[in-house]
């Protein structure tokens, strides 16, 4: 069956199977969670959820109950905002003034994987059992993966929550309203005003009979053309 699952993949079959034997996998599922369309965050928090066993009865902090994650089509993750030109990782290569860095969009680039690893690993607490969960994360790029051998479990999204603009915002937009509304008013009764200082200066000239010359520099101060 490995032989046969061998031959459909096209990765890196060892570093897809690094680790795999030291994995108690008596009792434990496969889910798989397909990465197309969906937040990073999102995605991660989901997994992060099922390696540690949190969605089963069962759960204990002390002991490694979780469940073995395949994530697929990591290169068509999602993320919101400005993440990928804001987001940066760091890294020190020990050498003085050595600070790398790197974008989200570059890393996509370099290897999709990696973000979905240490955006679920950074979820996981810090302690003895968080390689264990490493191993049992096993992330491709595309829609290919060596474990079809094994009774795979599709795991399903729960639906987004779109929750309601929370009210500091909701009333610095009403204010950016009723702002941007009064000063339309404002430019209208503006415009009002001048259409009618314009048609009193050519009534007043038209009854008094003045002379061109100071109805033309009449009209240039309420910026009216003659014409």
């Amino acid at each position: 069956m490995a032989a046969a699952a061998a031959t459909k993949f096209n990765g890196n079959m060892k570093k897809a199977l690094a680790g795999l034997r030291r994995i108690n996998l008596e009792g434990l599922r496969w889910r798989v969670f397909d990465a197309k369309g969906q937040v990073l965050g999102r995605l991660a928090a989901q997994i992060s959820t099922v390696i540690q066993g949190k969605d089963k009865p069962t759960y204990t902090p002390y002991r490694e109950d979780g469940d073995m994650c395949i994530v697929l089509n990591a290169k068509d993750i999602a993320v919101t905002g400005r993440k990928l030109t804001d987001k940066i990782y760091y890294w020190h290569t020990g050498y003085i003034g050595h600070l790398k860095q790197r974008t989200l969009k570059d890393q996509m680039a370099k290897d999709p994987t990696e973000v979905i690893r240490k955006a679920v690993l950074r979820m996981l607490p810090r302690n003895k059992l968080r390689d264990d969960r490493d191993r049992k994360l096993r992330i491709f790029t595309g829609s290919e993966h060596p474990f079809n051998d094994r009774p795979l479990e599709p795991y399903v999204m729960p639906p987004r929550k779109v929750r309601e603009l929370r009210p500091r915002v909701r009333r610095a937009l009403v204010r950016a309203q009723i702002k941007a509304e009064g000063q339309q008013q404002k430019g209208d009764s503006g415009k009002i005003a001048r259409r009618k200082k314009e048609s009193l200066l050519l009534e007043t000239s038209a009854s008094n009979h003045l002379p061109s010359s100071y109805l033309g520099f009449a009209c240039s101060e309420g910026e009216f053309d003659r014409s």
